[in-house]
């Protein structure tokens, strides 16, 4: 059912990837329905009711049938990525929120509403290789979805490609972008000259990562860009839009080119 919200000037809100006519209105943001919709509300209304700070505000549907989110003031990364998102405290407070937000959404399980999200499977996709999941992830903690005040990651946002993970998978994700875990030809300058073991060491420690989970952070790392590859393509290929201009802009071979680069620094990023 449609709610009754405030109209007035639309703000397009621009530095994702695939996600087309996000406006913000007033102290809102207004979202075009999608297939996540649905359990992006759960999630986020869960959030709210335990405490957690650390994310939008689920606020209904206008009338036009948009998913109505609270406006989260703060700093967000544009592209090319500012220089500040390779300060070290800002990392550090990047894990602790992440961690934070996987506290606050673990009692909520594996709802229904998530598990019922339609996730392609297409022909080659490696199994996951991660073990049960644990709880409902972001999946995509890039710069652009973190908002952060003075120096601090302050919430998580765009949550259209939560799904079920484990805590190894999340902060694989948080390594990939943030670490990074990429040939340095392939991130961007601010995270040029970047130590990507000194970086993960960081990272766990501010999360609190158990030392038997980090070992497998370097095997899942690995398996999820098998699984990206083939996802990617898929998506690419089905779903077109922004998920098509990526694979053109050469995606997959960013993605092939991270694997090799996993493998040959595997022994120092564990050590």
């Amino acid at each position: 059912m449609s709610e009754v919200f405030a109209e007035g000037p639309e703000e397009p809100l621009l530095g994702g990837d695939v996600t087309e006519g996000l406006v913000r209105v007033g102290d809102t943001v207004r979202r075009p329905p999608s297939a996540v919709s649905g359990a992006v509300e759960v999630v986020l209304r869960h959030l709210e009711a335990v405490g957690f700070e650390g994310a939008p505000r689920f606020l209904g549907r206008d009338g036009r049938g948009r998913d109505v989110l609270s406006f989260v003031d703060g700093e967000v990364a544009g592209r090319p990525w500012p220089d500040r998102i390779a300060d070290e405290e800002r990392l550090r407070s990047l894990a602790r929120l992440l961690r934070g937000y996987h506290d606050a959404v673990a009692p909520l399980g594996l709802p229904e509403a998530v598990l019922a999200v339609p996730q392609p499977a297409p022909d080659g996709l490696p199994a996951r290789t991660a073990g049960e999941p644990e709880l409902v992830g972001h999946r995509d903690v890039t710069p652009e979805n973190v908002v952060f005040r003075m120096g601090r990651a302050v919430a998580l946002i765009d949550f259209d490609l939560l799904g079920p993970v484990t805590r190894v998978e999340e902060l694989a994700n948080l390594l990939l972008w943030w670490g990074p875990w990429m040939p340095e030809a392939d991130r961007g300058p601010a995270l040029r000259g970047a130590d990507p073991a000194r970086r993960a060491r960081i990272a766990v420690d501010a999360y609190g990562l158990p030392e038997t989970d980090r070992a497998r952070l370097l095997p899942v790392s690995v398996n999820l860009a098998d699984r990206s590859w083939h996802l990617m393509r898929w998506r690419a290929e089905h779903v077109g839009g922004g998920w098509a201009r990526m694979w053109r802009e050469g995606v997959g071979d960013r993605i092939e080119r991270r694997r090799a680069w996993l493998e040959q620094q595997g022994e120092s990023l564990l050590a």
